[in-house]
């Protein structure tokens, strides 16, 4: 056991040292501003989101970019709610916008990947930009996103995303998914600093409708409900096309936190679902050694309650994961100038150990609900 430990954490201590190089190799980037080129198909799937949807308008009707080289394609996915209305109507009050509005069409077991096929299938821009519906848009995205191709000739994007921000009273709920945000998009920066991508997140997310059809799109991938970003990552680096992040403050969507601990749990198990759908070797090994560690720390915990074993070996364990995890955490806390949230950290790694791996285990075996539907495992 206490070997095994030993190994376990040593190599989780050098995976996030990987990481925490690579997030420092992702410079942020001031692009030149270049003059607008590139058009863009804004993709917005929705289900049941008209609580969210006012804040989305909002920042659509900001988005500063010609509006002859942008148009947005929202999917209802058979909303239960007035969220049909909502899109309808806001349609109407602003016929300036280049706005399409679908109803999904079911073929696969996977909802979201329809819809986004079905907003591909009939953008007429050369780069489609993926977001949700309960997000809010900065108004420079589509000139940095514009920059940055530019600059750069990549095909595929990858941008940053943080949890929209609360009253000056933090929850530990909202606090513990600002912990666990920053984490994801450390690792997130960390993989494309060292040329290994292997994460990126569907609400802030950019590529070319000529690669999209080059891989394919979402074939080999249809039954498996959620991954709709990070397999087309995973297709783009197989096929040896140029990928990038956009590492900008100008450039970070903001998405709406959980509302409930259920709500949390069956989110999370939703994006750990697809993860022994990985091709590349890099992910499906590194999220091996973040469940063995988080459930070394569970087994710990339980043996030195039980008084099976001292607390020396737990502490250690503890306090190593603890501080190479706070390097990573506070680095991206930086980056989204949230350095306050850190106040959380300390209760948050305490609770995350239990949470990842009782999420972990959970995806294993059994299938989720989402949105009033269920997903099998």
């Amino acid at each position: 056991m206490i070997a095994a430990a030993v190994v376990i954490t040593l190599l989780y201590v050098l995976a996030m040292l990987f990481l925490l190089y690579g997030f420092s190799q992702v410079k942020n980037f001031c692009g030149s501003h270049s003059a607008p080129k590139s058009g863009f198909s804004i993709v917005i799937p929705y289900r049941d989101e008209a609580g969210n949807l006012p804040l989305l308008f909002k920042s659509l009707l900001q988005l500063k970019y010609p509006p002859e080289m942008f148009e947005i394609i929202a999917v209802d996915d058979a909303s239960q709610d007035s969220s049909e209305g909502l899109w309808k109507d806001f349609q109407q009050e602003n016929p300036q916008l280049n706005l399409k509005l679908l109803q999904n069409i079911r073929i696969s077991g996977s909802p979201k990947k329809d819809a986004l096929a079905l907003a591909i299938g009939s953008s007429k821009e050369d780069y489609i930009l993926t977001t949700d519906a309960d997000c809010e848009l900065p108004p420079g995205l589509l000139s940095n996103y514009n920059s940055l191709i530019a600059e750069t000739g990549a095909v595929a994007v990858a941008a940053p995303v943080a949890l929209k921000t609360e009253g000056p009273k933090m929850s530990f709920l909202r606090g513990f998914q600002e912990m666990d945000f920053f984490s994801l998009q450390a690792a997130t920066m960390g993989g494309f600093g060292v040329d290994i991508p292997f994460m990126c997140n569907g609400a802030n997310f950019c590529y070319s409708k000529k690669a999209f059809l080059e891989v394919n799109g979402f074939e080999e991938n249809l039954e498996v409900a959620s991954g709709d970003d990070i397999f087309l990552l995973e297709k783009f680096q197989k096929k040896g096309l140029r990928t990038a992040f956009l590492k900008s403050a100008g450039a970070i969507v903001r998405s709406a936190p959980a509302s409930s601990w259920q709500e949390l749990f069956f989110q999370r198990v939703r994006w750990a679902a697809k993860t022994s759908a990985y091709q590349s070797f890099f992910p499906k090994s590194l999220g091996l050694l973040v469940f063995s560690m988080n459930l070394l720390l569970v087994l710990l915990s339980l043996l030195v309650l039980m008084t099976v074993m001292p607390p020396g070996l737990l502490l250690m364990v503890f306090l190593l994961k603890f501080n190479v995890d706070f390097y990573l955490i506070y680095s991206s806390a930086r980056f989204f100038e949230r350095e306050k949230g850190m106040k959380m950290y300390f209760l948050s790694s305490i609770v995350y150990p239990f949470f990842s791996s009782s999420v972990a285990v959970f995806s294993f075996f059994s299938g989720y609900h989402w949105k009033g539907r269920h997903f099998r495992k």
